[in-house]
């Protein structure tokens, strides 16, 4: 069976999520000016022209933002030496004045943009009426919202959360319970589960365990038990230890993001499904950063043919208002009784609402046929656009999910871009561009962004150098 795997070139192979690291004692620096990625053709590497012009000099108002938060926050991110004050479609300006163009989506976050005037117009009116009353008590807006992602989707309930990795944590205890009424007589149900490499879940102690790379892991040991981790695509592997009826759930990103933009095939999704059918455990497809239209589908799983019994989403439906979500398959839903799970944030009145909206634009005719065309487009520039830089291995992803892998980190490339005034992401082992724009992008600005990429490379060079 040909495979979209085949038809968008992407290899499924182990890759790594890329984590923050720890901060050093100061900032580093950076180099600056928004046009200077922009100019006439670089010249040698190996020169000191090759490293762009001085560095950029921040303002005091952004610096003493940066003192401050190294003073009083807890050293979790390794920040980017930028201090952002608003956004405007697809733009964000810093404190400084300056304009970037946002290749990132708050990590694929803010699909319409920044500052979308029916979202903005949606958090008015819902905050001027009732932003909380916890959930011992009915909302319209969660039951609206519910009523929508139900009937889109293969699930016949949902479940509301505040982020992907709540969501994800509650489809572990669905799992579990799952497993259990359906064992009544059993002292031992199948209770473990299966991941793959190159996965990313969410970082508390039930998804960091699901998460492949040690890195979020171990410093936490131990962390969930039962998890056992084979090779993203690799079929038979995953069968095996499926078939051991040990497992209560399977959890799989059908479009891996932090892990460098790899796509199953179907016939590997395909084959998760039947296992999982012969040996009664669930098959949970994490789409919190791929599903939502990002691939040009409203679900990625559509693309395949495959349905899940659990879906997990969260960052791009309520545009930024934090808000996740569990769909189910009514067998799971039954399973699950009063005081068994909760939550004191999630399904609010303003993330529904704010999600009501964003879902109404997306599913409006030909938006996600647009992001899937753009999406192609994107690629193949990029393709055209690098061609022959000895550092780009390859061009990949889906619909406004795109990843442009690299012989060497991706850091430096990073850098030179922002400085530029693009903002882009790494993923994989760090080595792997990460491109995921608001899908409202224009090809304009998807040009744009190409041709920086393509004239920052010799950063690369520079930072191998």
């Amino acid at each position: 069976m040909a495979s979209l795997q085949s038809f968008l070139a992407v290899k499924p192979a182990a890759g790594w999520a890329t984590a923050a690291g720890a901060r050093p004692a100061t900032p580093p620096s950076r180099r600056a000016g928004v046009s200077a990625c922009l100019a006439a053709p670089p010249p040698p590497p190996t020169t000191a022209a090759s490293m762009g012009p001085a560095r950029r000099e921040l303002s005091a108002a952004s610096q003493a933002v940066m003192d401050d938060e190294a003073r009083y926050l807890v050293g979790t991110y390794n920040r980017s030496r930028v201090v952002f004050e608003y956004g405007r479609g697809c733009k964000l300006y810093d404190l400084d004045g300056r304009e970037y163009l946002d290749m990132s989506a708050g990590i694929a976050v803010t699909s319409l943009g920044h500052a979308d005037p029916d979202v903005c117009a949606t958090i008015a009116e819902q905050s001027g009426k009732m932003v909380h009353v916890s959930n011992v008590f009915y909302t319209t807006p969660q039951v609206e919202l519910a009523k929508r992602l139900v009937k889109v989707s293969f699930a016949d309930r949902a479940f509301f959360a505040s982020t992907g990795t709540e969501a994800n944590e509650a489809a572990i205890k669905f799992s579990r319970k799952f497993q259990r009424v359906a064992h009544p007589d059993s002292d031992d149900p199948p209770m473990e589960f299966l991941a793959f490499s190159s996965s990313f879940h969410g970082r508390t102690m039930g998804a960091v365990a699901l998460t492949s790379k040690s890195q979020y892991r171990e410093p936490f040991a131990p962390v969930m038990p039962g998890v056992t981790f084979v090779d993203y695509g690799d079929l038979e592997a995953a069968k095996k230890f499926i078939q051991s009826g040990r497992v209560a759930a399977v959890f799989v990103e059908p479009v891996q993001g932090e892990g460098g933009i790899h796509s199953a095939t179907q016939e590997f999704l395909q084959g998760l499904r039947e296992a999982c059918d012969e040996a009664g455990a669930l098959l949970v497809f994490d789409e919190v950063q791929c599903g939502f239209g990002r691939t040009g589908y409203l679900w990625a799983h559509e693309a395949y043919g495959v349905e899940p019994d659990i879906m997990t989403l969260a960052k791009p439906l309520a545009n930024g208002i934090p808000i996740g979500v569990v769909l189910v398959k009514e067998k799971v839903a039954a399973a699950i009784n009063y005081g068994d799970h909760g939550t004191t944030f999630g399904g609010g009145p303003l993330a529904c609402q704010t999600a009501i909206t964003v879902f109404d634009k997306i599913m409006k005719p030909g938006f996600l046929a647009e992001v899937s065309k753009k999406g192609e487009n994107f690629k193949q520039l990029l393709r055209t656009k690098l061609s022959g830089n000895p550092h780009v291995k390859e061009v990949r992803g889906v619909g406004l999910l795109v990843g442009i892998e690299l012989d060497v980190p991706a850091g430096p490339l990073v850098d030179a871009c922002l400085d530029a005034g693009v903002i882009v992401l790494t993923a994989g082992k760090g080595n792997v561009v990460r491109l995921v724009p608001p899908l409202i992008i224009s090809e304009k600005e998807l040009e744009h962004a190409a041709d920086v990429i393509r004239d920052c490379l010799p950063a690369l060079d520079v930072a191998t150098t």
